[in-house]
């Protein structure tokens, strides 16, 4: 890897913990981590992946909102070699309850990370985008090449504003941009609010789970090891803009996702069958061909040992993230 110092924002969010620690680990870097912990899930679970990369000498942690222009720019002193940009306020269904935070963190958050890499001569930046920009798409796999003029959230389009505001800084100053769709990341230290994260916890509690649509909702699930490897291998790719897709290429009804949490947590779930709400779609499925091409790149890890993995690791951990 020929980068030495790497800016990694959301360093203590789900998937920007798990890349940090990678890098941190086998790779001669250093991790400027950047994170402003809020309180949109319970902050024990960041506070608990930040102090396991806070024991790696070669982090260093900034807590901040990115979309505090000053704040930023006057706390990143150091010689940047490359950002990869995940910080944002993530969920879809909060983004009908609070549409305003989403602007701020998403877009103002991103304006600012891409005008600090303008000022920064910092010539390559790969940041998360997400499956949703695909919104009310009818076909499938989802591509790259689609047009996404319908999204269904307004997460979904702070996400394609990204997208947009990307493609804008790339054509001005030439800056290297990658932004990468995300498709249903799960794994251990995930996110609470994520159906799998929020079904295992009342399975265990004895208390009845939700389930959208009859359970014939699909969901393109792909574990956090498989994202971080395409993020590495993003950052060793050539390019100047591209936008890929990483899925797992397999969607899976929730009624079978459910039955394997099932299985691997040893009780049966009280389940109440509810309509799909207006933000949510019947399904996400990865085109991953571009991935393939562009970075050699390929999921690993199936539905049925990613979710094993995490229902291990949720037991062993239970008696604090039983609280989260």
């Amino acid at each position: 890897m020929k980068y030495g110092q790497i800016l990694v924002t959301g360093s203590a969010g789900f998937i920007g913990f798990h890349l940090s620690k990678r890098l941190l680990e086998d790779y001669d870097v250093s991790v400027i981590g950047i994170d402003n912990m809020s309180n949109y899930y319970s902050p024990v679970l960041k506070e608990k992946r930040n102090e396991i990369l806070m024991n790696y000498e070669n982090y260093r942690f900034l807590r901040l909102d990115l979309s505090d222009w000053d704040k930023l720019i006057g706390s990143v002193d150091e010689d940047i070699d490359l950002i990869i940009h995940l910080g944002a306020q993530a969920g879809v269904r909060y983004s009908l309850e609070n549409p305003w935070a989403y602007i701020q963190s998403n877009d103002l958050g991103t304006l600012n990370i891409f005008e600090l890499a303008r000022r920064r001569n910092i010539d390559k930046v790969i940041f998360a985008s997400s499956s949703s920009v695909y919104g009310a798409n009818k076909k499938i796999p989802f591509s790259e090449e689609d047009r996404v003029e319908k999204p269904v959230s307004l997460y979904a389009v702070t996400k394609r504003a990204n997208e947009l505001m990307a493609w804008t800084y790339h054509y001005l100053y030439g800056i290297k941009m990658l932004g990468v769709r995300f498709f249903t990341v799960y794994g251990e230290f995930g996110r609470p609010d994520m159906a799998y994260f929020k079904f295992a916890k009342k399975i265990m509690e004895g208390k009845p789970i939700e389930i959208y649509g009859g359970g014939k909702l699909k969901r393109d699930f792909t574990y956090v090891s498989d994202i971080v490897n395409g993020l590495i291998k993003a950052i060793n790719a050539d390019f100047g803009f591209e936008i890929v897709n990483l899925g797992n290429n397999r969607p899976v009804e929730l009624n079978y996702f459910v039955s394997l949490l099932e299985e691997y947590l040893g009780r049966e779930a009280k389940k109440i069958y509810v309509p799909k709400p207006k933000a949510d779609v019947e399904i996400t499925y990865a085109d991953i061909s571009k991935a393939k091409r562009l970075l050699n790149w390929e999921p690993r890890i199936s539905i049925e040992d990613g979710l094993k993995r995490f229902c291990d690791w949720f037991l062993e951990n239970l008696e604090w993230v039983k609280d989260l």
